[in-house]
């Protein structure tokens, strides 16, 4: 049996001095996320997919006591929790698929591949089964008008024998 997970976030840029955290990799010290936590929008909406598929919350259900009364900024503990209950339902990850939508930054090759290292590593699946696409959005949205990221997470789970 497979179940089939969608999940989104966005988050505007931080006027003050951030780091810029994309899939659990610092991509620059500045231009991150006003957020309570680091504002990782590929990790939140990993979360979202994951739970989604599982028949979960949003990640704010859970996470919002994380962050705000444990003091929990990372995102990658965000995702083992859900990532645990994946597993305590006997599903694996058969591949996920995240697509971004926003202006800047300008991610490089390596930028992108490093992403996809971080997230097959936190995910415990194959580099090959993680895939990553971005667009400007020409400008269409605030996310394409450079005033924040957008992503959308597509996770497929597959029922252990």
């Amino acid at each position: 049996m497979s179940k089939i997970g969608i999940g989104q976030d966005s988050h505007k840029f931080s006027r003050t001095i951030k780091p810029l955290i994309l899939g659990g990799v610092e991509i620059s010290k500045k231009g991150g996320f006003d957020a309570d936590s680091d504002g990782d929008v590929i990790l939140h909406s990993l979360c979202n997919a994951l739970s989604s598929a599982i028949g979960g919350n949003s990640i704010g259900t859970w996470s919002d006591k994380m962050c705000l009364k444990q003091g929990i900024k990372d995102s990658k503990e965000y995702v083992k929790v859900v990532f645990k209950r994946v597993g305590a339902l006997k599903y694996n990850i058969g591949n996920i698929s995240i697509s971004v939508e926003a202006k800047k930054p300008k991610l490089t090759v390596s930028d992108i591949e490093k992403i996809k290292k971080s997230l097959s590593n936190l995910l415990k699946i194959n580099i090959n089964c993680v895939g990553i696409t971005f667009t400007s959005g020409e400008e269409l949205s605030e996310f394409g008008k450079g005033k924040g990221i957008s992503v959308i997470c597509a996770v497929l789970l597959n029922k252990n024998a």
